[in-house]
């Protein structure tokens, strides 16, 4: 049968199984609308700006495994992809990205609307291809869905010319789409491949031998499926599980092994902990610098045993002491096998006792936190909820105190750090997950930059809701320019914003506000009764409140700066201030730290 490649590209995302598009029409793609038009198979879901496609299939692609896809027009249309792109490729996130071209002839010309988006996109994506003959088109696509999918997953490009998408051919599906994609240089581990032996009965033996162990989890846990397989080992050895801000769900965070988050805005127990161990088991982590500050000083004591999936990133920042290449869930399976069960310690204790006497805290004082309103989404949805975030202040605070009880239960932005994913992304959570109850965490900074998507939520009658955390500012830039800067607040007062219940009504959804804790509690239930169009809800909150606890960029866990009870602050410092100054909380750590590297001097009875 003779078919457009328009029509090819469908029949292939087809035998992909792709159920949704995301994307925006234009010129250089209306070959591809057209065929669209009459496809049934395949839901396209139109966007209302190309950075919301990419940001929805990718929110689509971390709440289920599969990979998202988005759809754009050449020029303008496809560099608008390109912030979704690099935060995907940032996440190893599996999406493809489509996106029409100016006719083969015209290319290199300045045609109108020509950007050379291959080009463009070549230091954020797994792989990319401009395809210039219609057959070629099959393996082209099949190539960027299996490299997207497969080993260290991350998003792919194909650039289709107009005339490609116009020109015809003889294809036949079950014929002519490649059932196996074979790329020479292209040899990712898998599930199925060979597991080294020899390193994973080290890394048992290292376990063995370890009195102050910790388990260090990240992204890749969660992208290979190994849930279980994490729980399993961390109830075998009774060792600690902490989590990067990617990791989190890849054990149920209400479980007593849990410490919860690492890094810059970690709790002080999971950076002590991290700190005084002998050993620190990384699985699907890749040391970035938001977990460990100043290298020559983070776990400086611990022996390092490192499982990833992608070599390039063995060895990277910190040289373990037993590499293992590999899928994340096979590998623990193997190690599963022959580690040795251990009983819990006096090092478990001296963790839990940090736990206690250092826990996430905020003031008990009657006021709206954002603390309080994220720990009040976990109570009343039960702690069912997906939760996707933008970033800033209140996605550090939703990190620490948003609970997940399993994977793919937390979608947000981690080594870009990009404002404005929020939103779409919880749009394609949506999609993709339609029975379930979807929670978006925005600041009124990062709410703004994408809040056109309101509407495409209004439309498909997605019961999306957005609790924009508003402190009248950027909250996290506000905070570092009060610690860092003197106080010298450069433009980041948001004061002049739209009135977000009027702005969500004027889309089409129900728009609220809160300033006490009884307004939200009520706010947050009648949202729970909307079905049938996004909610928003103003959550107005002091401006001066910061995250704590907080290593500054680039240091140790020896400058890291506390929060306490306001009370405590109130008489340790004879000040009405709501947080310590630095030189009260070395005094603090300076005990703190010597407690750790007592627990280090000492053997496993003692510590």
């Amino acid at each position: 049968m003779q078919l457009s490649g328009a029509q090819i590209l469908l029949e292939c995302l087809k035998r992909e199984g792709v159920s949704h598009i995301f994307g925006y029409p234009g010129g250089a793609v209306l070959p591809i609308y057209d065929a669209i038009f009459d496809c049934k198979d395949i839901k396209h879901i139109l966007v209302r700006h190309e950075q919301g496609a990419a940001h929805m299939a990718d929110g689509f692609a971390r709440s289920t495994g599969k990979v998202g896809v988005c759809l754009a027009t050449s020029g303008p249309g496809a560099t608008n992809l390109v912030t979704g792109i690099a935060t995907a490729y940032m996440d190893s996130i599996p999406m493809v990205a489509i996106t029409g071209q100016v006719r083969t002839s015209a290319i290199g010309k300045d045609a109108f609307q020509e950007a050379d988006i291959t080009g463009i996109t070549m230091p954020i994506t797994k792989h990319n291809r401009l395809v210039k003959r219609v057959e070629d088109l099959p393996q082209a696509l099949a190539e960027a869905f299996y490299i997207a999918r497969t080993g260290r997953p991350g998003p792919t490009l194909v650039d289709i010319p107009l005339d490609v998408s116009r020109n015809l051919m003889e294809f036949d599906v079950n014929r002519d789409y490649p059932q196996q994609v074979n790329i020479p240089s292209y040899r990712p581990a898998g599930p199925t491949a060979r597991v080294p032996d020899v390193q994973v009965r080290k890394a048992a033996q290292l376990i063995a031998e370890a009195e102050r162990p910790v388990l260090y989890v990240g992204g890749g846990a969660i992208a290979s499926g190994a849930q279980a397989e994490v729980t399993a080992l961390a109830e075998r050895t009774n060792i600690l599980v902490t989590t990067t801000l990617l990791g989190k769900g890849a054990i149920d965070e209400t479980h007593p092994l849990s410490i919860g988050m690492l890094g810059m805005h970690g709790t002080a127990y999971a950076n002590h902990a991290t700190n005084g161990a002998d050993l620190l088991i990384a699985v699907g982590a890749r040391f970035d610098d938001r977990v460990t500050g100043n290298v020559e000083k983070f776990a400086t004591g611990a022996r390092i045993i490192h499982i990833d999936i992608d070599p390039a990133e063995i060895g990277k920042v910190i040289q373990p002491d037993v590499p293992i290449v590999g899928d994340v869930k096979a590998i623990l399976a193997e190690l599963l096998k022959i580690v040795q069960p251990r009983p819990a310690t006096a090092w478990n204790d001296q963790i839990l006792e940090w736990k206690e006497r250092f826990p996430l805290i905020y003031p008990n004082d009657g006021k709206l936190y954002a603390e309080y309103a994220i720990e009040t989404v976990n109570e009343m949805f039960d702690y069912q909820a997906i939760m996707a975030t933008d970033v800033g202040q209140h996605q550090m605070w939703a990190a620490q105190h948003f609970k997940c009880k399993r994977p793919r239960q937390w979608v947000t932005s981690g080594g870009l750090g990009t404002m404005g994913y929020g939103l779409p992304a919880a749009i394609g959570v949506q999609f993709a997950n339609p029975d379930k109850r979807v929670v978006c965490l925005s600041g009124d900074g990062s709410f703004q930059m994408c809040t056109q998507e309101l509407m495409t939520a209004a439309v498909y009658g997605l019961p999306v809701i957005t609790i924009v955390i508003n402190n009248r500012s950027l909250g996290m830039v506000r905070q570092w320019q009060e610690m860092f800067y003197e106080e010298r607040y450069s433009q980041v007062d948001l004061q002049a914003s739209p009135d977000f219940v009027k702005l969500a009504e004027a889309y089409g959804g129900v728009g609220m506000r809160a300033t006490t804790r009884e307004e939200l509690r009520d706010a947050l239930a009648k949202a729970i009764e909307v079905t049938d169009r996004p909610v928003v809800i103003d959550c107005v909150i002091p401006t001066k409140e910061n995250v704590y606890p907080m290593i500054p960029s680039g240091q140790s866990i020896k400058e890291m700066m506390l929060r306490q009870d306001l009370e405590q602050v109130k008489a340790s410092v004879h000040a009405d201030a709501e947080q310590w100054s630095f030189a009260d909380e070395e005094r603090v750590l300076e005990q703190y730290v010597e407690a750790v590297h007592s627990a280090g001097s000492e053997d496993a009875s003692g510590g």
